[in-house]
């Protein structure tokens, strides 16, 4: 007896690395056409699927009922918080995601943004572009600092975390983390500091990186009153998830100059659509208040030729488990909604 795994979106040329990895028992079904949604697919493509595959679309309540013989949805990528969890929990629909696609290039990009803002590479680059250009010498700023004179905080230290963990200890700043989610001892781990409460982390990071997942506990989790407690001169960096912070509280301290950078991929409504929030209007203006301040990429952290491939083949090694056995793998808890 074999199973169907649709996947909602036409993302490859064929599909000789998931008939590799599905064998005989696995029936593949990718769509004929373009999609931008799962209302794209008809309803009796979606009726054969036990499995489905999701990169960039929803999943609703109602796109569920479409589905009857739905087992598993596997989110092709790490963050699953455009699925609604909690109906498909009711459905006994497993949730699964790949969280070892892109480690390294997510944690490289995030010291990516946080070096290119604090060296001043952006101010440099913007400056030495006017008419006429700036003059030939450094530019003497807040926004530059040596790093082992600063504490680069992290929020949440799952794989990616650590990573950037490991990596900011390696440029020499002094690095703290917190995530009630992991063991006591972990930090010794790493071979950093632990904090006991996200107030203590923001009062002391002159670097601040976001790395946990977007759950009911962290949506707009940084908003005005925590980002103030920032030392006056810090950067932001989130390449995690968009409505971890309030964009808008983030552009007002930015433009106040509480906030010396911000270093975005994600932003809170993905592509941006008018009207636009007050920061992203700002620097596609290249107002001078964001010039060399403010790097805002396409939720593009994530990407490389490698990692692409990575989330094809361990997408389907997943969904493979999940259906076949002999054990699920990668399945997100209830608890962690």
């Amino acid at each position: 007896m074999t199973v169907t795994v649709l996947y909602s979106e036409k993302m490859y040329a064929d599909d000789s690395v998931e008939t590799r990895i599905f064998g005989p028992l696995v029936r593949v079904i990718f769509p004929a056409e373009p999609t931008t949604s799962l209302a794209d697919i008809p309803d009796e493509i979606c009726a054969e699927a036990q499995g489905l595959m999701i990169l960039r679309f929803k999943v609703t309540a109602k796109d569920l009922e479409r589905f009857p013989r739905l087992q598993a949805i596997c989110r092709m990528g790490v963050g699953y918080d455009a699925l609604d969890r909690v109906a498909a929990a009711e459905r006994q629909i497993k949730i699964l995601n790949v969280p070892d696609y892109g480690t390294t290039e997510v944690a490289d990009h995030a010291i990516a943004l946080a070096l290119s803002l604090r060296r001043g590479l952006l101010l440099h680059h913007d400056r030495q572009r006017e008419t006429p250009p700036a003059a030939w010498r450094y530019i003497d700023d807040p926004l530059v600092r040596r790093a082992n004179v600063q504490t680069f905080g992290i929020i949440g230290v799952g794989r990616i975390g650590s990573a950037v963990a490991t990596r900011a200890k390696a440029f020499g700043f002094k690095v703290v983390f917190f995530d009630p989610n992991v063991p006591a001892g972990y930090e010794q781990t790493l071979g950093v500091e632990r904090v006991g409460s996200l107030e203590d982390l923001l009062k002391q990071s002159d670097v601040l990186s976001v790395h946990c997942p977007l759950t009911r506990d962290t949506r707009n989790m940084l908003s005005t009153a925590q980002l103030s407690l920032l030392p006056k001169g810090a950067i932001l960096v989130n390449d995690a998830r968009g409505p971890i912070v309030d964009i808008d509280a983030a552009g007002a301290l930015l433009k106040s100059g509480h906030l010396a950078g911000v270093g975005l991929d994600v932003v809170p409504v993905e592509p941006p659509v008018e009207p636009v929030p007050e920061l992203i209007r700002a620097y596609r203006a290249k107002e001078d208040w964001t010039i060399g301040r403010l790097i805002i990429t396409p939720h593009a952290a994530f990407y490389s030729p490698q990692a692409w491939e990575d989330i094809r083949t361990k997408s389907a090694e997943t969904m493979n488990a999940a259906l076949l056995g002999p054990v699920a793998q990668n399945v997100i808890s209830p608890d962690m909604y």
